[in-house]
């Protein structure tokens, strides 16, 4: 009897996971069992006007993608990205949490949704919108500045479009990140808040002194989300490409891989290319992750 019980109670936890398994082995793993087992296939043409066929090519994909200049270009682009949008991001959304956290600011309720509204509005709404603003022709933005003498860049081509962008998901990603923050902040008790201002501490010394290191591990953590999120840089590019002389069908990894597979039909070379942008993203992730253990960020 005594066995029987302790049966049921072992299995009782596996049947509580059972729901979120399926859905996790259903919309994760099996979509990357398919794209890995595509990745392994090229097509190849029975004779001149003969059917094509998917034959298996072992890694020939992955040894193309690796030796392909339009990925090298898409992944430092993408690399690019990153090193503009993040920083941004978090330095902006570290301080508008402490400046919410604080006394000196009123009104915090509708500041606070002020600033993270822009993150309800979906990707792909926020660049058609972004976008509007960036065309010559209908740009408030370009009228401001004919309207004080100033000459307008190019938002949409040349170099200003990958600073259009970034302005693009800084603009979507700072209310969130800030929330993030703002959370770690609240959470921190309210005695060690009245023994800094025993010991003198003004609200920029407490902030900086005694708030900013304890929440290092949850802006380590948006750090990292961020930073795998920008791999993924799909959204901007796709939308603004028809706005665009400068956004190519390769312009980032995802893009390639998008192109590849839906507009000519290579399915297993997108694979290895989707393959190949998820181990990078691993890769730099696990090393990220290791660097802010070493100085206790995370």
């Amino acid at each position: 009897m005594t066995t029987l019980v302790s049966r049921r109670k072992s299995f009782a936890p596996w049947l509580f996971l059972a729901p979120f398994a399926l859905a996790f082995a259903a919309f994760f793993l099996v979509p990357i069992g398919v794209a890995v087992w595509q990745s392994l296939f090229q097509p190849r043409r029975n004779g001149l006007l003969g059917t094509t066929t998917d034959t298996f090519a072992g890694l020939a994909n992955y040894l193309d993608v690796l030796a392909d200049p339009k990925f090298h270009e898409g992944l430092l682009r993408v690399l690019a990205y990153a090193l503009l949008t993040i920083p941004l991001i978090m330095v902006v959304a570290t301080v508008l949490a402490l400046l919410l956290d604080s006394a000196l600011v009123r009104a915090r309720k509708v500041f606070r949704l002020l600033v993270f509204l822009p993150y309800a509005v979906p990707a792909v709404i926020a660049t058609l919108l972004w976008g509007f603003f960036y065309q010559p022709q209908f740009s408030p933005i370009v009228r401001t500045f004919s309207a004080v003498g100033w000459d307008s860049p190019d938002f949409l081509n040349g170099n200003a479009v990958l600073l259009s962008m970034t302005n693009i998901a800084a603009w979507e990603w700072i209310g969130y990140n800030m929330i993030i923050v703002l959370a770690a902040l609240q959470a921190i008790p309210v005695s060690v808040h009245e023994a800094a201002k025993l010991d003198g501490c003004g609200e920029f010394r407490l902030a900086v002194r005694v708030k900013l290191p304890m929440v290092l591990p949850a802006i380590g953590l948006s750090l990292l989300f961020s930073l795998i999120g920008a791999f993924q840089f799909f959204n901007e590019p796709a939308v603004l490409k028809p706005l665009s002389a400068t956004i190519t069908s390769y312009y980032t990894p995802n893009v390639y891989a998008y192109q590849k597979a839906f507009a000519e039909g290579q399915s297993g070379y997108a694979g290895a290319i989707a393959v190949a942008l998820a181990v990078v993203t691993f890769l730099c992730s696990l090393y990220f992750l290791r660097l802010g253990r070493r100085h206790g960020v995370i």
